[in-house]
């Protein structure tokens, strides 16, 4: 099958959906199907062998932290008339998307869009509040013109269905059952995520340091005597969060990739999630699958991993002490058993059944047009 993939997020940009996106992708390619990819220029020019197309792209800081965003020119549907694809996956479609959608509806080619990231909610954090309705607006006008939508979660589909988008399905999670495993646990990691005190008990977050991540609610860990907080990403908020945490045993890491991240999170004693407006927490998987214990905020993808699989603690975001209580919960249980029942709900999510999944999904928007 020939699939072009347009996405919102690329590299050099990390985050969850770069994560899955390029996991999948691995997976596509080993079953032998070609890609291209059209993204935001300023990443390289393939990725491990698959063409990647870039466009230009527009930056203001005041959405979403000055992240790029690829312009929707008409020369995205001149590269997909070149690639004569058979099914076009637009991943979380809003700027760039619109000429894949736009495009693959004139030119009939089958189309999946996938939503990544809760846009609408996101605004509130940047003092965009009042455009929540005109998001929802421009998401409809987009997913409804696919063949196929997935969700990341069943709640994310109760949501996507609640605001009038057709056609939704839960594509299922994944992780590296092979990159992220507790054999990869270090001293040496122990020492840099402590700045060399590697005996404490260390809370690990990852992620995108931005304001909507909530990075505040961890201050009370951050305060406490007995643990040492490190945090493994960037963003465009890495300064605010470093004033608002100095004078605590807090250590910013900086962003980790490859081994070093693996190393991060098995190397750690548990894994603190703070975040409610995560469709998904792809970075709750790979700690699981790194046989940490969670302790993250309540909300309902994480009572789909955590509460259910017995693997962590929840906490009330909104509730003062609530997190310091969780974190007491965690510390006064029996870690192995954690560790186990972590990474044996992880073991359930390899990426090779979610591509599959996937591949069904592409096959049921094909059969949902007629060839042209």
């Amino acid at each position: 099958m020939r699939i072009a993939i347009v996405t919102e997020t690329w590299w050099p940009s990390i985050d969850g959906v770069v994560t899955r996106l390029s996991a999948t992708m691995r997976q596509l390619k080993r079953l032998r199907h070609d890609l291209m990819v059209i993204a935001p220029e300023g990443g390289p020019p393939d990725f491990e062998g698959i063409p990647v197309v870039g466009v230009p792209t527009v930056r203001l800081q005041m959405i979403y932290g000055g992240k790029p965003w690829g312009i929707p020119l008409p020369r995205v549907v001149h590269y997909l008339d070149r690639f004569k694809p058979d099914v076009v996956h637009a991943v979380n479609p809003f700027v760039l998307g619109w000429a894949a959608v736009i495009g693959s509806q004139h030119r009939r080619y089958p189309l999946v869009a996938s939503y990544h990231t809760n846009i609408a909610e996101y605004a509130e954090f940047y003092h965009l509040g009042i455009t929540k309705p005109a998001i929802w607006v421009a998401l409809r006008m987009l997913h409804n013109r696919a063949q196929v939508n997935l969700a990341t979660s069943l709640r994310v589909k109760r949501e996507l269905d609640e605001n009038g988008i057709h056609a939704v399905e839960v594509w299922r999670r994944g992780v590296d059952l092979d990159r992220f495993n507790p054999s990869q646990r270090d001293r040496a990691m122990r020492e840099q995520l402590t700045e060399g005190h590697p005996e404490r008990v260390i809370a690990l977050t990852v992620g995108r340091v931005a304001l909507e991540k909530s990075l505040d609610r961890l201050l009370p860990i951050a305060r406490r005597s007995d643990v040492h907080l490190a945090i493994v990403g960037d963003g465009p908020a890495r300064d605010h969060y470093q004033h608002e945490f100095a004078g605590t045993p807090t250590t910013f890491a900086g962003p980790l990739l490859g081994d070093d991240l693996s190393r991060a999170y098995a190397s750690a004693d548990f894994f603190v999630f703070p975040s409610t407006h995560d469709t998904l927490g792809l970075v709750l998987l790979e700690a699981m699958a790194s046989g940490l214990p969670i302790v993250a905020a309540e909300a309902p993808p994480t009572h789909e991993l955590v509460d259910e699989s017995g693997a962590g603690v929840l906490f009330l975001p909104h509730e003062s002490g609530s997190l310091s209580h969780a974190v007491d919960d965690l510390l006064s249980r029996d870690a192995k058993d954690m560790a186990w029942r972590a990474r044996h709900e992880a073991e359930r999510w390899g990426w090779q059944e979610s591509t599959e999944q996937l591949l069904g999904f592409y096959e049921a928007a094909r059969r949902k047009v007629r060839p042209r």
